[in-house]
């Protein structure tokens, strides 16, 4: 068994690791959100604003980035006409991402650190936090170039993994270089709110593109191990995923001729969001089709949990597009739409996580896992969650607030009650699917590992 085997497995058990973190905070601010919680349980001090940091932290950039930084060892392995180029960049990666858990977990426990609330990457301000994400940002960057350095050398045909994942790269390059100019630009402010807020903007932004990568790769995994390997052409892929990086470059183009964090800056980096539909529903229609053909053959199987994955990861992100389109407002249905965008790439991570990385690392999942069950808890749970974030805004339920903290109406109090019982079915089924990949990768090997066939698409 090679060292890239080994080197897949620990980064899968960093993604599961990171989403039980981010998991068992879910929880808590759920229950600290439903109405009346606060008479039965004593939260400690600025438990929500700091709880809030570490499960977004968690959630939306550990998770997502070390299942990008798996997909991308999976691409550079397929790139490899031999032996990986720099193939020491990935335990380097995993030593530095396995360091910054505690730099972004334990700060949070310290009576004088202080949580701001800003999009993208919530802080905890202390110095020890910020060396986290230093970390945490170098960490994925190892495998990064490792996969751009064999794409370059490589002599063969571009796949469709290989293609989408270095468009990812590139995007992952590009958000930092926005995030370097935002600390640049903020550079001996007191750190703020509104400083964060502006230091993480651009490459917030570009941190959402690499996500939405990941998701059409997610999908185009699924669609090929579910419906057949011609579902979505290799082509279709790498022309969705490179529009996607042609939008991310406007990004620099917005800091060299929008004055910085002006409302113009701020308002085109937003629109530029909406058009990810794009290349969202080209991949989309494509599998659609595909499905559609073996519908008429009855050749689909919905006992099959890539398929599951795949058409739950849609119905999720549609309810949160749909969501995102009738915002108004700085109440709870701003994150009842990202929360259901979000829930749609998490079911994709969570369908391929089960489908293609466990098998291809020989640790598949127990046949005796209730794997469907997990994907379908989860996927109704967080629609749940969302419908009651955004029934509760509707009647002005503000944002990033725990209950007892202003006093609702009874609809906006049902809403959020919707939104707590939703998050609690939500996070029973991301515990049973950590469960199950932690029993997958500390088992003994089942089946073929990374050292096998290199082709992953």
């Amino acid at each position: 068994e090679d060292g890239l085997a080994s080197e897949m497995r620990s980064w899968v058990l960093l993604a599961a690791g990171s989403l039980a973190v981010a998991g068992v905070f879910a929880f808590l601010l759920a229950l600290s959100r439903v109405p009346g919680s606060e008479r039965l349980v004593h939260w400690p001090l600025e438990f929500f604003p700091k709880g809030l940091v570490i499960h977004v932290v968690f959630s939306l950039v550990v998770w997502f980035l070390a299942v990008f930084s798996l997909l991308a060892t999976f691409a550079a392995r397929e790139a490899a006409p031999g032996p990986l180029r720099l193939e020491g960049l990935g335990r380097v990666g995993l030593a530095l991402v396995a360091m910054a858990f505690p730099l972004l977990f334990l700060p949070a426990f310290g009576e004088r650190s202080e949580p701001t609330l800003n999009n993208y990457i919530p802080v905890i301000i202390d110095p020890y936090y910020y060396a986290g994400l230093v970390v945490l940002a170098a960490g994925i960057l190892m495998p990064v170039l490792r996969l751009l350095a064999n794409v370059a050398t490589a002599h063969r045909p571009v796949t469709g993994l290989v293609g989408a994942m270095t468009a990812a790269g590139v995007v992952y390059l590009i958000a930092l270089s926005s995030f370097a100019v935002g600390t640049a630009s903020v550079w001996g402010e007191l750190p703020s709110r509104l400083m964060h807020e502006h230091l993480f903007w651009g490459g917030g932004h570009n941190l959402q593109f690499v996500y939405a990568i990941l998701m059409l790769s997610g999908w185009f995994l699924l669609a090929r191990a579910s419906l057949g390997g011609a579902a979505i052409p290799d082509r279709t892929l790498v022309h969705a995923a490179g529009l996607v990086a042609l939008l991310a470059l406007l990004s620099p183009v917005f800091y060299a001729v929008l004055e910085p964090f002006s409302p113009e800056q701020q308002e085109a980096f937003r629109l530029l969001q909406f058009l990810l539909a794009i290349p969202t529903l080209l991949v989309a229609v494509v599998a659609a089709g595909a499905m559609l053909r073996l519908r008429n053959g009855a050749g689909l199987s919905w006992r099959d949990p890539a398929l599951l994955a795949l058409v739950l990861s849609w119905a999720v992100f549609a309810l949160g597009g749909v969501m995102g389109f009738l915002l108004v407002g700085q109440d709870t249905r701003t994150p009842a739409h990202y929360h259901g965008v979000i829930a749609g790439v998490n079911l994709t991570a969570m369908g391929v996580m089960l489908s293609f990385v466990l098998p291809r690392v020989g640790r598949p999942a127990s046949p005796r896992a209730p794997v469907r069950l997990q994907l379908i808890l989860f996927a109704v749970g967080q629609a749940m969650a969302s419908s009651g974030l955004f029934v509760a805004g509707g009647y002005g339920a503000p944002r990033k607030t725990p209950s007892g903290a202003v006093d609702l109406v009874d609809a906006a109090r049902l809403g959020m009650a919707l939104h707590g019982f939703g998050a609690l079915i939500a996070v029973i089924g991301g515990v049973m699917f950590v469960a199950t990949v932690l029993h997958a990768v500390l088992s003994r090997p089942r089946g073929p590992t990374a050292a096998g066939p290199k082709r992953a698409s």
